[in-house]
């Protein structure tokens, strides 16, 4: 009976091993590495993706390394507000999606921890990772448009094809935007407009475009979720969320990329400092830099486009010729990282009472 046990518990740990050592080939991991991590056993995670995309994240994760993964969706705002709250002693050990100004933000702060990622090698761009190691790429999302075509026909309105045509006076209360104190996508919105126009210009700019909205929601993703049912005729937002309407069975949207300029997201994940679970955050960064992870977003229903180069981008994108991230601006990261905080300030200070109830944090 002994000798039998004996061989089972050597079957089962041979089993482990195996199963490890295939998750490390798939992943890219280190073998000390895994062995570090699973040592520790847990990892919480905060993730400002779309919650389908993070919970798969999270579960693939478990099953490849059984470390027990906690998990929690909130907006990049939130997280941001929440860490820097908690002072180097944060509840969480990484974060996971979400554009990437709060992330730049926070390492600013001394919030995130700096780590070479094995795996960032697969990078296809310089700028798809701190330059210090503070936060990583996953994917781009282009910014832009996203209108009811039925309701612009309804109402005998063209669709907007610039930024500067949304200060058009017939398209009052049927803009929406989200709320820059809760929402990286605001955040990108306001330093795309103060790169493209200037400071003083941008923000001018901004003041006008308030006249003309009706809402501005806690999530990035907000508005693209009301404009399928007509209760937002034209959105602000990543195009990627409006595929994802679209795949839903609202084909009434339309998706535009100004024709005067725009920019992009860089979906990130990063390690918060002072995480109580270092190894396990080291492994999730290599592992969200791996296909492993990021090709769980098309099933997810996540449809941005890939920054590594040993990855398939969301097969659904082929039917949006129109989505090219070329189409972009040359953004300035380095003055996103220096001065988001500032011009969201300043955006406040130069709306005054404007600042009103149609900024929501719920």
């Amino acid at each position: 009976m002994k000798k039998y046990l004996a061989i089972l518990l050597a079957a089962l740990m041979l089993l482990g091993c195996t199963s490890f050592a295939a998750a490390e080939d798939r992943v890219g991991a280190d073998a000390d590495l895994i062995a570090a991590a699973q040592a520790e056993g847990e990892l919480v995670v905060y993730g400002s993706c779309e919650e389908s995309y993070l919970i798969a994240a999270c579960k693939h994760f478990e099953e490849l390394y059984g470390i027990k993964v906690s998990y929690q969706r909130l907006s990049t705002g939130e997280v941001q507000t929440k860490i820097a709250n908690e002072n180097g002693n944060p509840s969480a050990d990484v974060w996971f999606g979400g554009t990437n100004d709060p992330y730049n933000e926070a390492a600013a702060d001394g919030l995130l921890m700096a780590y070479e990622a094995k795996n960032s090698s697969h990078l296809l761009k310089d700028y798809y990772r701190d330059p210090d190691g503070y936060w990583y790429g996953i994917y781009q999302g282009i910014l832009g448009f996203m209108v009811n075509n039925e309701e612009l026909q309804r109402l005998n309105l063209e669709a907007p094809r610039t930024w500067d045509d949304l200060l058009k006076d017939e398209y009052k209360g049927l803009i929406w935007l989200s709320n820059p104190n809760t929402a990286g996508t605001a955040k990108l919105v306001i330093n795309t407009m103060v790169q493209m126009k200037g400071h003083d210009e941008g923000l001018a700019f901004l003041v006008e475009l308030d006249k003309n909205i009706a809402q501005y929601t806690k999530s990035g993703s907000g508005p693209s979720k009301k404009v399928g049912i007509g209760e937002c005729v034209i959105a602000i937002g990543f195009l990627h969320d409006g595929v994802y309407q679209i795949l839903q069975g609202y084909d009434n949207i339309g998706l535009i990329i100004p024709e005067d300029g725009t920019s992009y997201e860089i979906g990130s994940t990063a390690i918060f400092e002072g995480a109580a679970h270092v190894n396990a955050a080291k492994l999730w960064v290599e592992y969200a830099l791996s296909p492993e992870c990021v090709e769980l977003a098309d099933d997810a229903g996540s449809y941005q486009f890939l920054v590594i180069d040993n990855a398939e981008t969301p097969a659904a994108l082929a039917a949006f010729p129109e989505l090219d991230p070329s189409k972009t601006i040359d953004y300035d990261f380095a003055d996103a990282k220096a001065n988001t905080s500032k011009y969201v300030a300043d955006y406040f200070d130069a709306l005054g009472n404007a600042a009103d109830s149609r900024f929501k944090t719920e």
